[in-house]
């Protein structure tokens, strides 16, 4: 199966292995059947689980990128005057063939394959590149001698040279389980294990996807699985952990939280894990909450610890974090469990002792880590839903009720009663000897052997009113099981009040007291006729839960709590049937109907007269103002927003701000069918946005209100966006010739392109542009020109367009009703602690009066500390606690610092006699969820994304996609179209190292960036061969380091690490690769090339009023056939923005055969030019910047 995005993974008493997605309502038995199982441990990508043979197995789930290895030997040569370079060394010289350091012997013919699971991808060749550069054919590179710098050029004093050979194999045993055999015997293990626990991956993200995974074995003595990582699943070898007594049982947290039980009842705690020891150091013990019963299960998460004692009570550890992971006290919780097992945000899982029936922990949330009830999983499995029609639904989950009893229940438990039919089978017999007594949570169900079984059906959604209405408490929970049923019932289940209870023991009732004497065994001993197959009428009792691999979304409700719907078979598959591309195709030919239904309409009235010829309509509010005038600071206004309605049905509005200057009441006004832009802006904390005018945008310098509460902002942002849309004559989704841009708080903003935006030789003015807010929340969007629009969330999730408009705060008639969907995105903030050496004390926080903050930002100008750092706005929350970044750039050392001669400077992993100071990177990430037109595309997560800028084609033909994963690998998307935008599966397209950039230019060209720095240039590449043939590498312009490419129709540009934008000279049909490389312009973040050639940025350091603004949006001017380069910039709105795509415009303005001669000559931005001017340029000079001129602090940067 291929990877979805989350699973609950469960095994059965008879061994077999289920998974129930989040988003499903059945249990889907994995496709190994032959092998029975007794315990799994689940994360994400993979599951590791031990047989009934005791042998460890780990299931990969297979996915559109494969995982591969890459395999190096380099060959060394000397030179020798007779021969020339051969292979006869000097004694002292390192191997003919070694490692990259040359201390070890690797002979081609030494590597083999690690396990039967991998196979080689091909033979031996040479790698014909060093650092970003290619190199003479055979791939040599030379130096003087060994050890040595090294370069692609023989000189008169190279006597040395080598070559890397490079190898790659595959793993191939996905979808299956995968034995883990021993290196030293492959027929055992170390010990037959009994229980496995897998964790850790947030503990370092380097190498990619590291887990830990440990192991107990029957002897108690527990192992570690070392080098377990992304590209090597199955790990290397089991290490001996010593331990303080015999361990029964492990659990592994994802971080740093490990603990075990031992035989005698006690725990123990694993101390001193991190990315630097993830086996950690030593063991700590905690008591049994209980001295007559010891521990029998415990599981751990991020900071929570539950237990399961031996009398099968549960209880819940408090105080537990990173600084003590061995807790304070233990609670003892409602209910009782065979075991129980936390999962992904600490949500929780446990199976019940009598009816084993799965029980999913709800209410669990960062505030409350213990939850509130127990609520029963009532989900069939797969197999049922042939078996099931519109009644038979219900038995398939275990769940049948006549109407006296159902009706019954609902007054009992109000709230958690499902809409479900109730309809009675005469077929099945039902067997009620008494009803439930008021006040009972549990209902009655009969055993294999006795009647139909029965189950409360209940609401899949969380809420508080979910406790019984004759409780008084507010706490009050209860476990909705599955219960035998019992001829003699108690005239009165005794119930707690509250579902926490304190260490010292309550005379409370077991549940397992009023189980049937003849229901089956709580310790899983049953007859050989219990082994056979389930009927359709029963539900499957479960041995063990794993879910790791689970993450519960509070934001959308589970459907496993719900019976299954009652719908027939037939329906179902009838639904099934129809295609996304159908139900597309559907909607556009209604939406046809309905427009030249309308049109014929308003026809036969348009001689009417208007029954309201105009009228006026007021919203007035208090807001804040960021005056112009020195001090620049905030006051108090009254805003007044008058909208007019003329005879012609059009509205027009105008913003009037009064304010108070010298005790003179003064104000200002805007119209606002001059406003381009009003966006949402961070400034000093406040709620607070921005409106820009074309004046307003040559100024870098908008009018900025605040409000007293997010809620009353965007409710005038709401408003405000709508009224501008109306003065415009805007409304429903973008066009696909529209031009999407990104905000560096990660809003979406669309414009539509007028034809005379690219039209010379009197382009419009870009500053004059119109951009309206699109919901969502993305780093980068990419679009082309019929309407497939992808983005990439700042968690690397990618997120698909689905036609919509509004979401976000744009609410009511701006938005649509349909094709809005939750959206959530994770980013990381972060502060740098910093410090200076002390000839007493060393490295310390005391640093010089001239020192930047101890704690700061990145520039060092502003202070953050860990307690006064907020989320980014009220609309994020903290999802993580602060954590030392490791993957700084420039490296860091074991500690995480950073070393340098002094603040500012560039900064070094490792510590010189020259470093006065250092400083080291925190990070803490934050969540924000929130909604818009996006569909997710689980489940590769994506770096980098191309949609070719297709000319008119057949709405049918695919459109060719290429994207860079999160890791590097370069993927072509198989199946798009302008029906179904999503696609359908990846395709791998091999690299000999990861990627950073990819465009497809309109006639297939595709061009990609080397993590390196290095270009290079896919050939053969056609719609009949989507992923093409071979790699060729294009030399870089000198000295420089690429990041960034972009293709249009015929033109080729990149943009280095430094900011320099270059163009690709002397590309043709015959020669598409090209020749060399031509400057264009500098200090440029992000650039665009559309399917006219046009090219546009995201630029730094443009001149303003009040100073250089950051993050502007700007356009080449002067773009002809003959000047493929341009001759000027034109400067748009800004700062503050991230990213642009123009892939989707292709509107193309007739062109006028006069030469260009207007426009001044290529100035970079950011060098003091002349400013010349001719006779296209409007009556302002072009914004020049002098590199001398500060970054103006007062702009509004999002």
């Amino acid at each position: 199966m291929a990877m979805p995005s989350s699973l609950l993974w469960a095994v059965d008493i008879f061994g077999r292995v289920y998974t129930l997605p989040t988003v499903g309502q059945y249990w889907e038995l994995c496709k190994d059947a032959q092998l029975e199982f007794k315990r799994v441990s689940a994360v994400k990508q993979c599951c590791w689980g031990i047989a009934c043979d005791h042998q460890v197995y780990t299931y990969v789930f297979s996915g559109d990128v494969p995982i591969r290895y890459q395999e190096e030997t380099y060959e060394n040569q000397r030179w020798n005057p007779v021969g020339g370079f051969c292979e006869k060394l000097l004694p002292s010289d390192r191997w003919q063939w070694s490692d990259v350091s040359g201390l070890k012997h690797q002979q081609l013919d030494s590597f083999t394959l690690p396990s039967p699971h991998w196979e080689w991808e091909s033979d031996w060749y040479v790698d014909e590149n060093i650092g970003g550069e290619p190199t003479e054919k055979g791939g040599w590179t030379y130096a003087i001698d060994f050890p040595s710098t090294y370069t692609k050029d023989k000189k008169w004093n190279s006597c040395v040279r080598r070559r890397r050979w490079i190898r790659y194999r595959r793993y191939k045993s996905r979808d299956v389980w995968a034995k883990i055999v021993s290196h030293d015997d492959p027929d055992r293990l170390p010990d037959p294990f009994n229980d496995i626990s897998t964790g850790g991956w947030e503990i370092t993200e380097e190498p990619p996807g590291r887990l830990s995974v440990w192991a107990v074995s029957l002897q108690g003595r527990v192992w570690y699985r070392e080098n377990v990582c992304h590209h090597n699943p199955e790990g290397s070898t089991w290490s001996l952990i010593s331990t303080p007594g015999e361990v029964a049982q492990i659990s592994c947290g994802p971080y740093d939280l490990l603990w075990a039980t031992l035989w005698e009842g006690q725990a123990i705690v694993r101390e001193g894990i991190d990315r630097n020891n993830p086996q950690g150091i030593s063991w700590s013990t905690v008591e049994s909450p209980s001295s007559e019963n010891g521990i029998m299960h415990v599981s751990v998460g991020v900071d929570v610890v539950w237990c399961v004692t031996k009398d099968r009570k549960v209880w819940f550890r408090r105080g537990v974090n990173s600084h003590n992971p061995c807790g304070t006290s233990w609670i003892e919780m409602v209910g009782e469990m065979m075991m129980v097992n936390v999962g992904l945000n600490n949500q929780v899982w446990g199976i019940g002792c009598d009816d084993r029936t799965i029980y999913f922990r709800q209410g669990v949330t960062p505030s409350e880590l213990s939850g509130k009830m127990w609520k029963a999983i009532v989900c069939g499995r797969e197999s049922d839903r042939s078996q099931t029609g519109s009644s038979t639904s219900l038995l398939s989950a275990g769940c049948f009720f006549t109407d006296d009893i159902q009706n019954h229940t609902n007054a009992i438990i109000q709230g958690d009663a499902d809409t479900s039919s109730d309809t009675e089978l005469s077929s099945i017999p039902t067997n009620f000897s008494s009803t439930p007594p008021t006040g009972a949570a549990a209902s009655s169900t009969g055993s294999q052997a006795a009647g139909a079984p029965a189950s409360v059906t209940v609401d899949p959604l969380d809420s508080d009113q979910e406790a019984p209405a004759a409780s008084a408490n507010n706490e009050k929970a209860h476990l909705e099981s599955r219960k035998s049923t019992n001829p003699n019932p108690p005239a009165e289940l005794q119930w707690t009040n509250i579902d926490l209870k304190e260490a010292h023991r309550h005379a409370v009732l077991s549940i397992g007291t009023f189980a049937e004497t003849s229901s089956l065994s709580s310790l899983g001993m049953f007859s050989v006729g219990a082994e056979e197959q389930y009927g359709a009428d029963e539900h499957p009792l479960w041995a063990w839960v794993s879910g790791g691999g689970c993450l519960v979304d509070l934001h959308s409700p589970l459907k496993w709590f719900a019976v299954p719907s009652g719908l027939s078979s037939s329906v179902q598959s009838l639904s099934l049937s129809i295609t996304p591309a159908q139900t597309a195709a559907w909607r556009k030919q209604i939406f046809q109907q309905l427009s030249e239904r309308t049109k014929r309409e308003l026809e036969n009235f348009r001689h009417y007269e208007q029954a309201v010829e105009q009228s006026v309509w007021v919203k007035t509010g208090m807001l804040q103002w960021w005056r112009n005038w020195k001090p620049h600071k905030w006051m108090d206004v009254r805003v007044a927003l008058e909208q007019f309605t003329g005879s012609d049905g059009m509205r027009d509005s105008i913003l009037f701000i009064y304010y108070m200057f010298h005790e003179e009441k003064k104000y200002i006004h805007v119209f606002l069918n001059e406003v381009t832009i009003i966006a949402e802006v961070l400034k000093e904390g406040k709620h607070s946005f921005a409106l820009y005018t074309p004046e307003r945008t040559k100024q870098r310098w908008p009018i900025c209100l605040a409000a007293t509460t997010e809620q009353e902002m965007h409710d005038w942002l709401s408003l405000l966006t709508m009224s501008c849309c109306e003065s415009r004559r805007i409304q429903g989704p973008p066009s696909h010739q529209a031009i999407w841009s990104v905000s560096c708080k990660g809003d979406i903003f669309v414009s539509e392109p007028s034809p005379e935006l690219e039209a010379g030789p009197q382009p419009m003015p870009c500053d004059q542009m119109f951009w309206r807010q699109v919901g969502g929340h993305l780093r980068l969007v990419e679009c082309n020109n019929r309407g497939v629009v992808w983005g990439i969330g700042y968690d690397h999730t990618v997120w698909v367009y689905t036609g919509g408009y509004g979401g976000g705060f744009i609410q009511g008639l701006a938005s649509s009703a349909d094709n809005i969907y939750t959206q959530s995105d994770v980013k990381c903030v972060y502060i740098y602690e910093n410090q200076r050496w002390n000839p007493v004390t060393g490295y310390s926080s005391r640093g010089l009066p001239t020192d930047r903050y101890m704690w700061s930002d990145a520039s060092g100008l502003q202070e953050c500390t860990k307690a006064s750092t907020k989320p980014p706005s009220p609309q994020w929350s903290w999802v993580s606690d602060w954590y030392v970044d490791f993957s700084t750039s420039g490296g860091t050392d074991r500690e995480g610092w950073q070393y340098a001669a002094d603040f500012p400077a560039s900064y070094h992993g490792h510590k010189t006699m020259k470093d006065f100071v250092r400083r080291r990177r925190w990070a803490r990430k934050c969540k924000i969820v929130t909604n818009g037109p996006w569909l997710e595309v689980p489940p590769v997560t994506l770096w980098d994304i191309s949609i070719i800028p297709s000319s008119d084609a057949d709405d049918e033909e695919s459109v060719a996609l290429w994207a860079i994963s999160d890791k590097g690998d370069v993927l072509c998307r198989l199946g798009v179209t302008q029906q179904n935008p999503a696609g359908t599966s990846w395709l791998h397209v091999g690299t000999d190292q990861p990627f950073i950039s990819i465009s497809v230019g309109a006639f297939f060209q595709v061009w990609a960036v080397a993590r390196d720095g290095s270009a290079f240039y896919r050939g053969s590449v056609s719609p009949k061969k989507p992923a093409g043939d071979c790699w060729y590498h294009i030399p870089s312009p000198q000295k420089q380091k690429l990041k960034q490419v972009s293709v249009g129709r015929t033109s080729v540009f990149v943009l280095d690490k430094n900011g320099n934008l270059w163009y690709r000279q002397g590309i043709t049909p015959s020669y598409p690769q090209g020749s060399a490389w031509d400057h264009v312009s500098n200090n440029i973040r992000k650039m665009s090339v559309g399917p006219l050639d046009q090219v546009w940025v995201i630029a730094d350091k443009v001149q303003g009023s009040h100073g250089l603004s950051c993050g502007t949006v700007c356009h080449r001017t002067g773009v002809q056939p003959m000047e493929p380069k341009g001759l000027a910039w034109d400067y748009g709105i800004g700062g503050g923005w991230e990213h642009i795509t123009v892939r989707g415009n292709a509107s193309e303005a007739p062109r006028s055969s006069a030469p260009n001669a207007c426009e001044s000559p290529t100035e970079p931005m950011g060098s003091e030019g002349n400013g010349r001017r001719g006779k296209t340029e409007r009556s302002r000079t072009p914004l020049l910047v002098s590199e001398r001129q500060e970054v103006d602090r007062n702009a509004v940067n999002c």
